[in-house]
């Protein structure tokens, strides 16, 4: 057996393995059912301002990294925008959610600080940081008396790292309460707004500016593949952050960046944020709230966000769900453990302003149909 065949072999194994477990992933198209999945939470991936949005006179890549040929004046001037919309110093832009994590993470820290974290915080996060010499703590999820458990222990440099809307719970940090002991411990903080831009805020600013902390918080990472419906994603903060990622975030300086046209289409979405239906969207998380807390012998995750959650607390049990929800024309996927802990298995729900009372009703009913 050549070492090429030997090596697949091992490969396949390896997926056999997690197939007999029952957590073999694999790629799915639905693009016929109705979408209670996506991140599209105001449908700006379907507005035809952002599909029209491009320029014939723009290369259609950007040639290289941020560093070399890849820096037109549209990336500055979009970061700007950015940094002004979110009231904030300076911006910096990524290719994607998790390269800004990973960037911003891998360097914020070294041998000596302290890196805590909230036990439920993004893969992307974890990646980076594993990627630094700090040292790591994990506190119970929005558990306050944890964290500061955890910032006495802390030594060096402090930093603390959070999700505004958790993305498998869909519930809220504490931000007010984090800020206030992040003072207390001479911390900083650092809050992931991927799943609150576009949808909380006066103008989809995010619940940083909501509650008013953008002075208060170091850096804060917004995502464009969420609300936005496009791809990418920034760091605000100070404009000494900013020169720091440019000269140490490895998943910037060593990428090609973004073609030109893109920075035009987030431009267009962030004009689109302040005038997006929010009140519709806000008004369809209230009429799911209320018909699944009148569903007997369910059990979910309290949250007032687009994401909600039905917790099954068995993966087979809840693969069979979403299977059954795609029969009935839904698509709303099951998420397993290890992404979540076990007992905690669950089905994932992400409301849109597109979606119906109709369509909520309609789900909801199939989802009591099947566990009954």
């Amino acid at each position: 057996m050549s070492t090429n065949n030997s090596f697949d072999k091992f490969l396949q194994e390896k997926l056999d393995e997690r197939k007999a477990n029952g957590l073999l992933r694999s790629l799915v198209f639905y693009n016929d059912k109705i979408d209670f999945s996506s991140n599209d939470y105001l449908g700006f991936a379907q507005l035809q301002q952002l599909k029209q949005t491009t320029h014939n006179t723009l290369p259609s890549g950007s040639t290289g990294s941020r560093l070399i040929t890849g820096n037109p004046l549209l990336a500055e001037e979009t970061e700007k925008i950015i940094a002004d919309f979110h009231h904030a110093e300076a911006a910096l832009i990524f290719n994607s959610g998790y390269c800004a994590n990973v960037g911003l993470f891998s360097c914020i820290a070294n041998k000596g600080d302290t890196l805590i974290t909230d036990e439920f915080i993004h893969a992307s996060i974890i990646d980076g940081a594993r990627l630094n010499h700090a040292n790591r703590y994990k506190f119970k999820h929005n558990n306050i008396e944890d964290l500061e458990k955890k910032l006495q222990q802390a030594s060096g440099k402090k930093i603390v790292a959070v999700e505004s809307i958790y993305s498998m719970d869909g519930d809220e940090a504490p931000l007010k309460e984090i800020v206030t002991l992040c003072k207390k411990h001479e911390a900083i903080l650092i809050v992931d707004e991927a799943h609150a831009i576009g949808v909380f805020g006066d103008k989809g600013e995010g619940l940083v500016c909501k509650y008013n902390l953008q002075k208060e918080v170091f850096a804060c990472i917004y995502t464009f593949g969420k609300a936005l419906g496009l791809h990418g994603a920034v760091i605000t903060g100070s404009n000494t952050l900013r020169n720091y990622l440019i000269n140490h975030a490895r998943s910037f300086i060593y990428t090609t960046a973004l073609p030109p046209h893109t920075y035009l289409q987030i431009q267009q979405a962030y004009k689109l944020l302040p005038t997006a239906n929010r009140k519709i969207l806000f008004e369809l998380i209230d009429h799911y709230r209320s018909v699944v807390q009148k569903i007997r012998n369910i059990s979910f995750i309290e949250s007032s966000s687009t994401i909600q959650t039905i917790i099954i607390g068995d993966n087979k049990k809840a693969k069979d769900l979403a299977n059954h929800l795609v029969e009935k024309g839904f698509f709303a996927k099951a998420i397993l453990s290890p992404t979540v802990p076990i007992g905690t298995e669950r089905l994932r729900i992400c409301l849109h302003s597109f979606n119906t009372s109709v369509q909520i009703d309609a789900l909801l009913q199939e989802v009591n149909t099947f566990l009954s």
